[in-house]
Order: structure tokens, then C-alpha cells, then sequence
């Protein structure tokens, strides 16, 4: 028996046809922008101030160095700053040897940052059928270029770089496959230690929580286990400690009060540089007790952004909707609370942003105001570092102005965060929105 075929929509081959046409063309439009972008921030980091690339000119550089050359191996033999997975891209770096090391380093930041750009535009071409979807999708692409644009150099320059593609990658997963996700944001975390906190927006907003964990543990248990093989003992954690003795860094939110006594003149009170850490922090009655404060401040603020993704998973909030406001929450807080406050940490607020716009047509909470705050945070970052950083050194007034309305534009986009996770929170949804958080 021959079963007829169902009778074809009149038109719904055109329409198909039209959107796969506009997607390509789009796409292509999106990719050479892509390139411009890329090699111009590129070219202007190995061109222009010599900060840009100082990390990876001297430092990544030095590391790798000694760890080729039989010396120490930062992260096993020696206590390091970083996770040990900080490691890997800084050695592939250098398989083109010494001299090129800068040069290298920005083709892997380009390259891992084209596969993010890849996995991003897939949502699109798998929901073809979707304008909306694909319309958030393409917004989303040219927001992240626009923000590479406004954050400049220092977007490239730090192993910052590397766990923003490696996050964004993961982020984008979760939905579809979790696991991979997890595996992904881990390694991110062992890599620098932020991306943890979205492993644990994961969690909170996705129902396969369990298995994002076990993978996250997993995949800790396979890093420690090679780690402990290579012979580092209890270094593999040494990066913990590390972090824990250091003080007010310049450009952290809590050490604005100092910058402008220092610029004042009080007695006592200004900016050094530590040969330890390498970094310029600022001295004055009370850093002490402020640095040591502001881990606990940070915690504090990580649990009252976690109860809230809480309440809103308890309303049933779908997974998409809440994931990017969590997430964005999380980072942010990172970022306000955090006694470092080194410039390439704003480039972590790509991350969140992203999926919240590509999830914000599609129910999702609008992300317009988030978007635009993080776009002129990178901006004035971008003026701070690297173009005008020796006035910031000199606690010129107005570049405290700029500095302290960056950090005031940072806790403003933390409140932001925490409105919409307030809001996804505030109606219950029915099981149907419960289903779509599976």
C-alpha cells in the first residue's frame, strides 16, 4: 500500500530557501568582519604600548622559557599563580620559538577565539527555521565583536583570552549537551579559576545538575591525577595560596578610596609596585584589613546571587532564561568584589552577555541595558589600559574620574544581574516551563 505524501505548504520551500540564503550571506558578512576585527586588535597589541603584550612578552615567555630548557616547570616544581592547565597554551606558544612568542600567542588566542565564533553561529544554521532565533544570534556575533573593539589589546594579552573562548564554548553547550559543557567550562577553571562560577550557573539552572557535577569532578580528578604524575605534589593547588596573601590592586573597585587619598596627598597613602606578584597596588591605613575584607565581602555577595538563582529555579524558570542572568551575576561579582581587578578581567563579561542576548529572543530577559553597560566599561577599560595607565600610576585626577566611573559601571551591571534574576523569580511558571529546563 502507497502512502500519499503529505500536501507541500505552498511557499514553505521559497521561505526555507530565503532564510538559508540570508543566513549565508550573513555569515559571510560576519566572518570578515571577524577578520578585520581580529587582526586590527592584534596589530595594535604588538604595536602599540609595550603593556599590551607585557605579560606574554616577558613573563608567559620567561616561564616557557625555563620549562623547555630543563628549568623549573611553574605549576609542578615551583608553586604558580595560575591552575597548571594555564600551561598548555602557553607552550604551544612557544613551539615557534623565543623570539616569535608574542606573535604566536595572539594566532592561538585568534584561533580558539574562531571556533567560539563557530559554535556560535551553529545555533543559527540548526534553527534555520527560526528568524527570531537567528536574528539573536547574529545580534549576539556582532556585540562580541563591538566589545573586542571597545576592551582593545588587553583582550588578547592575558591567558584571560583563552578561557573566554573555552567558556563561551561550554556556555553555549549547556543546553544541548551538558556533559561536553562541563568538561569544557573545567578545563576553562583549571586554566583560570572564573570560569568555575559558570559551572555552577550550570548547575543551578539546568535539571541535569547531577551530571554537570560528576562531569566537573571527573574531569578535576583526570587534571590532579596528571598533575600529581608529573611529580608536582601539593603544588597543584599552590596557585591557592598564591592568591590569598595579595593586596589591594590598583584597579579593584575597593582600592578607589585609596587612589583618590593618594592623589589628595595623605600621608602614608599611594601606589607600589610589588616585585612579588608583580602588579601595582596601592598602601594606606586600612588596605590590610579591605583586602582581607574583600574575600569575605566576595563570598557573602556569591551566596545571596546563588540564593536567587535559587528562588528562580525553584519559579520554574526554563534553563535558557535563567542561565545567562545567573551567569552574568556570578562573573560579575568576580569582578566588583574581587581585590585584584586586573583590566583583562573584563573581558570575562563577554561570556555571560553573549548567551543572554542569543536567549533573550526567545523569551529570555532583555539583555539591551546589560549589553550596553558592558561595551562602555570595556571602553573606558581600553583608556585606562594600556593608553593612559602611567596617569593612573601617578594618580592623575582625571583619570581617577575614569577609573572610578569604570567601577561604578561595573557594580551598576552587578545590580543589573541581580534585577533579572529578582524578576525570573517573582512568577511561578507551570510545568511547561518546567519542561523546557530539562
Amino acid at each position: 500500500m502507497t502512502v500519499a505524501a503529505p500536501p507541500e505548504i505552498p511557499g514553505a520551500r521559497t521561505t526555507t530557501g530565503r532564510i538559508v540564503s540570508t543566513l549565508a550571506q550573513r555569515r559571510v558578512v560576519l566572518w570578515a568582519a571577524f577578520a578585520v576585527v581580529h587582526l586590527v586588535v592584534a596589530w595594535v597589541a604588538l604595536a602599540g604600548p609595550d603593556q599590551s603584550l607585557g605579560d606574554v612578552r616577558t613573563v608567559y615567555r620567561s616561564w616557557m622559557d625555563d620549562f623547555v630548557s630543563g628549568g623549573d616547570r611553574v605549576g609542578i616544581d615551583v608553586a604558580w599563580v595560575y591552575p597548571l592547565l594555564a600551561a598548555v597554551p602557553m607552550l604551544v606558544a612557544r613551539l615557534g620559538g623565543s623570539t616569535d612568542y608574542a606573535t604566536v600567542w595572539l594566532l592561538v588566542v585568534i584561533a580558539l577565539d574562531a571556533i567560539a565564533f563557530a559554535v556560535l553561529l551553529r545555533r543559527a544554521t540548526r534553527t534555520t527555521g527560526t528568524t527570531r532565533t537567528t536574528r539573536a544570534t547574529t545580534t549576539a556575533a556582532w556585540w562580541w565583536l563591538l566589545f573586542v573593539i571597545a576592551l582593545g589589546p588587553i583582550a588578547f594579552g592575558r591567558i584571560d583570552a583563552v578561557t573566554v573562548a573555552l567558556a563561551l564554548i561550554g556556555l553555549l553547550l549547556v543546553a544541548e549537551r551538558p556533559v561536553a559543557a562541563s568538561v569544557v567550562l573545567t578545563f576553562a577553571a583549571w586554566v583560570k579559576v572564573w570560569p568555575a562560577a559558570l559551572v555552577a550557573a550550570a548547575v543551578l539552572a539546568s535539571r541535569r545538575g547531577i551530571s554537570i557535577v560528576v562531569a566537573a569532578a571527573a574531569t578535576t580528578v583526570v587534571v590532579v591525577a596528571v598533575s600529581l604524575a608529573l611529580g608536582s605534589g601539593s603544588t597543584v593547588l599552590g596557585f591557592v595560596g598564591q592568591q590569598a596573601g595579595r593586596g589591594l590592586q590598583i584597579e579593584s573597585p575597593a582600592a578607589t578610596p585609596w587612589l583618590w587619598r593618594a592623589a589628595a596627598g595623605v600621608a602614608g597613602t599611594g601606589v607600589y609596585y610589588d616585585q612579588q606578584i608583580l602588579t601595582f597596588q596601592v598602601q594606606g591605613d586600612g588596605v590590610g584589613l579591605a583586602a582581607r575584607a574583600a574575600t569575605l565581602v566576595m563570598a557573602l555577595v556569591v551566596g545571596a546571587v546563588v540564593l536567587l538563582g535559587l528562588r528562580a529555579r525553584l519559579a520554574r524558570v526554563a534553563a535558557p532564561h535563567l542561565l545567562g542572568p545567573l551567569a552574568l551575576a556570578l562573573t560579575t561579582v568576580l569582578i566588583v568584589t574581587n581585590k585584584v581587578g586586573s583590566p583583562q578581567f573584563v573581558s570575562w563579561l563577554a561570556v555571560p552577555v553573549v548567551v543572554g542576548l542569543v536567549t533573550s529572543r526567545a523569551g529570555g530577559p532583555s539583555f539591551r541595558l546589560a549589553a550596553g553597560l558592558a561595551v562602555g566599561i570595556a571602553a573606558l577599560t581600553q583608556l585606562i589600559y594600556p593608553w593612559f595607565y602611567d596617569d593612573l600610576l601617578r594618580v592623575e585626577p582625571w583619570m581617577l574620574v575614569v577609573i572610578t566611573l569604570r567601577n561604578l559601571g561595573e557594580i551598576a551591571l552587578l545590580v543589573v544581574a541581580c534585577v533579572m534574576l529578582w524578576r525570573l523569580g517573582g512568577v511561578r511558571r507551570g510545568p511547561a516551563a518546567d519542561r523546557m529546563s530539562a
